[in-house]
């Protein structure tokens, strides 16, 4: 599997602020003996439900084990809906859940070497924030980009917001889909339209909604708008 540009519209990444910070595992064992939070399986599946077109899963205090685990879990789901699943930095992870893929920050280990790790068939995606990262990374076998901060964001404090300006330029100095992320919500999503971005990543505005599903449908609407994409309808469950 390689990248669609469609693929990449509502693109959706975990965030575990909003299941108390609990593995996948204490999530469901909680469940089990009665406890009222939503699992982060439960809350992916709404996500998809609700439009999503790629989920990625990120992790970053369990243990690999743990991680596996989750992932399997999760790859499974992801699989039942056709949706592609994308695992946060674990390159070896991505490959032993069979995932769709795997995201590198530009911290993490280089494209082309993970590109060497996981063949031609899986999707790589990078991080760049300048026009220079993004060419670098199409050259080295990425096939699609995350770009951001494209506002100010809580999920990564660290992360420097950029400009609408040089986001343009990254789309149209490459020739692979680009997803804009950070800080992005309902209030300001229309402000990217013109950017030539393929989609968007959203990861609060997603996994704090109480109604998930719902939310997803109506941000799906405002990126479609912006984007001129094919439309996605996953009205019932699978399971």
């Amino acid at each position: 599997m390689r990248c669609r540009p469609e693929m990449m519209r509502l693109y959706a990444v975990t965030d575990r602020a909003w299941t108390k910070k609990k593995s996948l595992i204490e999530q469901v064992e909680e469940a089990i003996c009665g406890g009222k939070k939503k699992s982060l399986i439960e809350q992916v599946e709404e996500a998809i439900c609700g439009g999503a077109t790629c989920i990625q899963l990120r992790e970053k205090n369990l243990d690999e084990e743990a991680f596996l685990r989750e992932a399997i879990e999760m790859q499974k789901l992801c699989e039942t809906y056709q949706v592609p699943l994308i695992i946060n930095d674990h390159v070896e992870i991505a490959k032993q859940c069979k995932a769709a893929g795997v995201h590198l920050g530009q911290k993490d280990m280089e494209a082309g070497r993970a590109r060497g790790i996981l063949g031609p068939k899986m999707i790589l995606g990078v991080s760049a924030r300048t026009v220079e990262q993004a060419v670098q990374a199409e050259r080295a076998g990425a096939d699609y980009l995350g770009v951001g901060a494209v506002f100010q964001t809580s999920t990564k404090t660290d992360a420097k917001e950029i400009s609408h300006a040089i986001l343009k330029e990254i789309c149209e100095s490459v020739n692979i889909p680009v997803v804009a992320i950070g800080g992005i919500g309902k209030q300001n999503i229309e402000a990217l339209a013109g950017s030539g971005i393929a989609g968007v990543a959203l990861v609060s505005v997603v996994f704090a909604a109480e109604d998930i599903e719902q939310e997803c449908r109506g941000l799906l609407k405002q990126i479609e708008r912006i984007s001129g994409t094919i439309k996605t309808n996953r009205k019932n469950r699978v399971r």
